[in-house]
């Protein structure tokens, strides 16, 4: 299996058009997919090599293109639906609540929803509002949806192929803000990554330090920081289903936590992460989680964006209040 540099843009372009090639059932569609390429360009080139048929051009309408593509996958196709920025994803939620993620609970079994929903997501490209949500929380609450976040270029391809195979609906959030950030090898070829297990990216005695897609970087970040301290980082991969034993090992090792995620705070997933700690590590704490999350408030435009994040610092800073409790 050869390896090529690719940053995650082209390991998702490759993930496409390996299963499209693979699997003729596979197919895309969203606004502008085909014939641009996408906005991010990540679906450039599958149109010449697979036509109109396959790569969907469709109107701007998201409710209309994911109430589409859930009949199509329930007729027996596996159409991979984009929805051009994540903050317009909300017209897609009464299609996947009500009909999507129900549907093989709804029929006994009888009927499965293949269905791959891909979605820009997350600040940090200084966009305009609607372009820079982070909203994963919604869909997390839906039984029956998977939802996935990869954070390195190598993950995205696998957990993108492992999604599409999947027999239900995925929601696939892809971090802008490391779409082009970097390049590590992918193998050209079939791998996958399975959903619902976490990674272990450093191990650590003294502290364990959760988070997922951009934010994984700004952890690594802080840990230049500190390098004083042991820090244990996981990246969690997939949000539903959570890898929490991966959490749960690693804090009754450690007995301490820190949560990074760019959502708003309140009822962020950070707060089920600290639910969990709670019910199942609880007596190996020797401090308080802490969380180090956005705001309450709309992601803002560019002038007030890199306060909102959670940057480098601020998580430096919890992971040294934690360790000092």
């Amino acid at each position: 299996m050869s390896l090529a540099k690719l940053n995650m843009v082209q390991a998702i372009n490759l993930a496409l058009f390996e299963e499209m090639e693979k699997d003729p059932t596979v197919l895309v569609m969203g606004e502008d997919v085909g014939v641009d390429g996408g906005v991010f360009r990540v679906t450039e080139g599958l149109y010449d090599k697979f036509g109109s048929d396959r790569v969907i051009d469709t109107p701007l309408a998201e409710s209309g293109i994911v109430g589409t593509a859930i009949g199509m996958a329930v007729s027996g196709l596996k159409p991979v639906a984009e929805i051009q920025f994540e903050g317009f994803s909300y017209m897609t939620i009464d299609q996947l609540a009500a009909h999507a993620s129900r549907i093989r609970y709804r029929s006994r079994g009888t009927y499965h929803c293949p269905l791959v929903i891909r979605a820009p997501y997350g600040g940090g490209v200084k966009a305009l509002e609607h372009h820079s949500e982070a909203v994963a929380t919604f869909y997390i609450h839906i039984p029956g949806l998977k939802v996935v976040i990869p954070s390195t270029p190598y993950d995205a391809k696998g957990l993108l192929i492992s999604s599409i195979r999947d027999p239900d609906p995925v929601m696939f959030f892809e971090p802008k803000k490391l779409y082009r950030a970097y390049k590590e090898e992918v193998p050209e070829g079939e791998y996958t990554v399975p959903l619902g297990v976490g990674k272990k990216i450093t191990e650590g005695e003294d502290l364990t330090l959760i988070a997922w897609g951009a934010m994984v970087r700004v952890c690594q970040e802080a840990m230049e920081q500190v390098k004083d301290l042991s820090v244990e980082l996981i990246d969690l991969r997939t949000l539903s289903p959570l890898d929490d034993r991966v959490i749960i090992d690693s804090v009754k090792k450690t007995g301490r936590a820190v949560i990074v995620h760019e959502e708003p705070r309140t009822l962020g997933f950070g707060a089920e992460i600290i639910a969990r700690i709670n019910e199942k590590a609880l007596l190996s704490l020797e401090a308080p989680v802490k969380r180090v999350t956005g705001f309450d408030v709309p992601v803002p435009l560019p002038r007030l964006e890199d306060y909102y994040l959670p940057n480098a610092a601020k998580v430096a800073d919890a992971i040294k209040e934690v360790a000092a409790f």
